[in-house]
């Protein structure tokens, strides 16, 4: 190769490096409603927090991220990257979101590992990967890894805990009809046998070919979640989620070796390492990594890669219209969580074929966000 060669290959990189270098970025905060009535063992769903960071290249490129919270905390997100965040991301190329994630944690570790610090540089990565994939003019599905086209929906959104058994039994008679090849239900009622009725009308109603879910969300001590499970098996029950807390990982462990019930964990774990403590410990058969709780979608993948390298599939937690893509982006994701929540902010839904959600073919995250209605809902 010639030195005149070698010469144009070098201008043509730096110039493409100054286009996607970042020269503004702004974050704002937007309350979302929830789209239903949403209790579980610990907690309700009072709104959504919903954190935004919207950034420009050079060369004009707009990226677009979010992260969330269920109803508290947002302000404190919402500070930390208007004063820490996003005065360090201006002048970084957004065509490296390891270079930008990397620069970004190093700049906060004084407060990693923590929730509050990866929802904001979640909100910052998934502006990222928006930008860079605009840029290369490929949907996010296909830039993260382009495994597979779809991926099977489980419904989540008629299994919550305040709903009565004959409810529970015509949601998710729906929700086969429409095609849905799982439903997830909230355990956690006072009595055992209280959960286990609920269970066994819910069984008899959709068959044998339908997959139950069920979720504690944290509720439950270990010696609990060992009885309850020993009461569940008869039901066929496809995974018990979050059965104790995400500290817990003994706990999980020992769970994990007295039942028959895949064990799935992952929505409240803030960082790679956690999960690798799980994965090691055979406490977890299902990984359920959220892209705004691990800190972003360049995390997400380690941790989906790293689920990969334990013979362990990943079914994210909740915001499957960013979810959709990255579960079609790996190998060995095995299922989309159902939760309809931003509907009231967007001018298209998620497509949805035969019970399988498909990603978005527009270059980016793929979400058609209305901006306008996002101003209406804006609290900071």
């Amino acid at each position: 190769m010639s030195t005149h060669t070698r010469a144009g290959e070098h201008e043509l990189r730096h110039a493409a490096a100054a286009d996607g270098l970042i020269v503004s970025a702004e974050a704002w905060l937007s309350d979302v409603p929830v789209e239903t009535v949403r209790t579980d063992a610990v907690q309700a769903f009072l709104k959504q927090e919903t954190l935004f960071v919207r950034l420009r290249t050079a060369s004009g490129v707009e990226g677009v991220g979010y992260s969330y919270t269920i109803g508290t905390g947002g302000p404190a997100v919402l500070s930390l990257l208007r004063e820490t965040l996003l005065p360090a991301l201006v002048g970084l190329d957004a065509m490296r979101p390891e270079a930008v994630w990397r620069a970004m944690f190093s700049t906060t570790r004084a407060t990693t590992v923590g929730v509050l610090t990866a929802l904001a540089l979640a909100a910052v990565d998934t502006a990222v990967w928006d930008a860079r994939s605009k840029a290369a003019g490929l949907p996010l599905w296909a830039a993260a890894g382009g495994a597979r086209p779809s991926i099977p929906l489980y419904d989540t959104e008629g299994g919550w805990l305040h709903l009565s058994p004959e409810e529970l039994v015509r949601q998710a008679t729906a929700s086969k009809e429409r095609g849905m090849r799982g439903v997830k239900v909230k355990v956690g009622k006072p009595r055992v046998q209280e959960d286990a009725d609920r269970l066994a009308a819910l069984r008899e109603a959709v068959g044998p070919d339908m997959d139950i879910m069920i979720d504690a969300n944290q509720s439950m001590t270990g010696a609990e979640a060992v009885r309850r499970a020993a009461a569940f098996e008869p039901y066929d029950i496809f995974w018990f989620e979050e059965p104790l807390p995400a500290e817990d990982v003994s706990g999980h462990r020992a769970l994990a070796r007295s039942t028959s019930i895949p064990v799935a964990v992952g929505e409240s774990m803030y960082s790679i390492g956690h999960f690798r403590e799980y994965l090691q410990a055979q406490a977890a058969s299902i990984v359920q990594v959220d892209v705004a709780r691990i800190g972003g979608i360049t995390p997400w993948l380690k941790v989906a890669h790293l689920a990969e390298a334990f013979n362990v599939q990943v079914a994210p937690h909740f915001l499957m219209e960013l979810h959709v893509s990255l579960t079609c982006a790996v190998p060995n994701s095995l299922y989309l969580e159902h939760i309809p929540q931003l509907r009231a902010v967007t001018r298209s839904e998620m497509t949805v074929v035969d019970g399988e959600a498909v990603p978005s073919s527009e270059p980016g995250l793929g979400i058609d966000w209305d901006f306008d209605a996002l101003d209406d809902l804006r609290v900071a």
